[in-house]
């Protein structure tokens, strides 16, 4: 697919999901379809711990302590990579929350718009989005649950159901 229309996806893991929770990784799909990924060190007033999140994102508190970024450094590094471009997210309402509260630790303008990966798909789309995603998933062979994967994944599922659908158009 042109890089053009690729979009620039983002992923976030986190301690849990609801009130208390926050960001524990942070994933790229940058538009030429390259992953980065950072694990971000907890603020002190960051409590919230679910082991449930730990088991499907396999990031332990000891992780997060020893290879943990300082929310400022994945802020800026968010900024500097992403600065004045949309950025999409199957999971918007969790994810801004989790990016808002990282700036918010980072005492940083967040300077990329985030936006739901929804609004980009059709309704065909959307039709084939899980068995596709389920194929991608097979095809990358990713064995662990990871913010940057995750990011790929959506990506390049939002690719190949937009070449799918654009086919069908044409065929």
């Amino acid at each position: 697919m042109d890089i053009r229309m690729r979009p620039i996806v983002i992923d976030v893991e986190a301690s849990g999901l609801g009130r208390g929770s926050y960001p524990i990784e942070v994933g790229v799909a940058n538009a030429e379809g390259q992953g980065s990924c950072n694990i971000i060190r907890r603020e002190d007033a960051w409590q919230h711990w679910d082991p449930r999140a730990e088991m499907l994102h396999g990031i332990s508190r000891e992780t997060l302590s020893k290879h943990g970024k300082a929310p400022e450094f994945v802020a800026s590094m968010l900024n500097d990579q992403l600065a004045g471009q949309i950025v999409y997210s199957d999971a918007w309402g969790n994810d801004s929350s989790w990016i808002a509260l990282l700036f918010d630790a980072a005492e940083l303008p967040q300077r990329f718009r985030l936006e739901s990966l929804r609004s980009l798909l059709s309704d065909a789309q959307v039709d084939i989005w899980h068995a596709t995603k389920d194929k991608v998933t097979e095809e990358l062979g990713y064995t662990r649950h990871r913010a940057s994967h995750d990011a790929l994944i959506l990506q390049q599922t939002f690719c190949q159901t937009a070449e799918l659908v654009g086919r069908q158009k044409v065929g």
